[in-house]
């Protein structure tokens, strides 16, 4: 049995919790999601809590077990704190900025690269060398820093490009000249 599955989702007073067949949706202070279970996984709620079970014991249900009580607690702490990450920049003359939805690169290529903010996710730009991601869904948050992520990722010779914060990049000697 899955150590993750069986552990129970804590929950705070202010998330509101409606069960509807295998479709949860989660409403807290920053917002409110919702998922569709497989039919593999069967949800119970109590007052503080949901619990995750497996409708049998097939692989496929062995399988969303743990990973679907994951998705549903990521959920529970969206909705109640949010997810955010930090990237830098590191080069001469690279910088960032944000034109009201849109992050606007600056990045060493002959044109500014543009991404657009999906709803939900906030993009801020702190000294014009980091940038920071937030929002309620995880898996958002994390596509799309790695999305602005890979315009330019760290090179091992320099270091420059842009890079998750406390990331490390392993640096390479370069050539020996004569």
């Amino acid at each position: 049995m899955s150590r993750i599955g069986k552990t129970p989702i804590h929950l705070n007073k202010q998330i509101n919790i409606k069960l509807q067949g295998n479709r949860i949706q989660i409403k807290g202070t920053k917002g409110e999601l919702s998922y569709s279970l497989s039919p593999e996984i069967r949800i119970e709620q109590t007052t503080e809590e949901l619990k995750l079970y497996k409708t049998n014991e097939s692989r496929i249900a062995r399988q969303l077990y743990g990973l679907s009580r994951t998705i549903v607690n990521n959920m529970v702490i969206g909705v109640s704190q949010g997810f955010n990450k930090k990237l830098e920049i590191q080069g001469v003359g690279y910088r960032a900025q944000v034109d009201k939805n849109n992050l606007i690169l600056s990045v060493g290529y002959s044109h500014p690269v543009y991404i657009k903010s999906p709803p939900g996710i906030n993009i801020k730009v702190n000294n014009n060398t980091n940038i920071e991601v937030s929002g309620i869904s995880k898996e958002t948050v994390g596509q799309i820093a790695a999305q602005i992520r890979s315009i330019r990722p760290p090179e091992p010779y320099k270091g420059k490009g842009i890079r998750y914060h406390n990331e490390i990049v392993r640096r390479k000697v370069g050539k020996a000249g004569k």
